[in-house]
């Protein structure tokens, strides 16, 4: 069965994850049905500042701005199943935790965690203060995933990007999408 998945990105530093994540997404299109993509403002200028050009309009998923809320993923009826938000900023987060709808990210992380579907958030932000880990235990309390952006190294990486992908490889799996990866263990 293919997915419906909401990926949003969100304004806080490490848009190279969300790029990344964008590029596997259409490594496996075959397991995708749709994915409607809204970015806030600040994501839009961290990623021309941090991939460096603007090909986030490039990609052929459903596009949505940040204030429209007739995107079908603002409403449980439209059974997206899985929402990514990477990167998630702390002020994302805690807007999420509290229920505050206050743009298209917020009030579709509101109904996918209403719905009892998968939300997973990447948070890359570091140290977590005492209100961000308190944030993030009452979501995943609630149900979301908190995946924080922390790459894995034991797989052998020699580059940024290389180290980056174990991230969104994990954030990918946890989303069930079937993906060919040497996982713990295996040779």
């Amino acid at each position: 069965m293919q997915k419906k998945l909401v990926l949003a990105i969100g304004g806080s530093s490490g848009a190279r994850y969300a790029y990344l994540l964008m590029e596997s997404l259409m490594r496996i299109q075959d397991q995708w049905e749709q994915v409607g993509l809204v970015m806030s403002k600040n994501a839009r200028l961290n990623w021309e500042l941090e991939v460096k050009d603007k090909s986030y309009q490039d990609y052929p998923f459903d596009w949505y701005e940040p204030d429209d809320y007739f995107a079908p993923f603002a409403s449980g009826s439209a059974k997206y199943d899985t929402m990514i938000v990477c990167p998630c900023s702390m002020g994302l987060l805690a807007r999420i935790r509290t229920g505050i709808s206050n743009d298209l990210i917020t009030r579709a992380a509101d109904v996918i965690l209403k719905e009892r579907r998968k939300l997973i958030l990447v948070p890359r932000e570091a140290p977590f203060s005492t209100l961000h880990l308190e944030n993030m235990h009452a979501l995943s309390n609630y149900g979301a995933i908190v995946c924080p952006a922390v790459p894995s190294f034991y797989q052998g990486q020699n580059d940024l990007d290389s180290a980056l992908q174990t991230v969104v490889d994990r954030v990918l799996d946890l989303a069930g999408f079937q993906l060919d990866i040497k996982r713990w263990g295996e040779k």
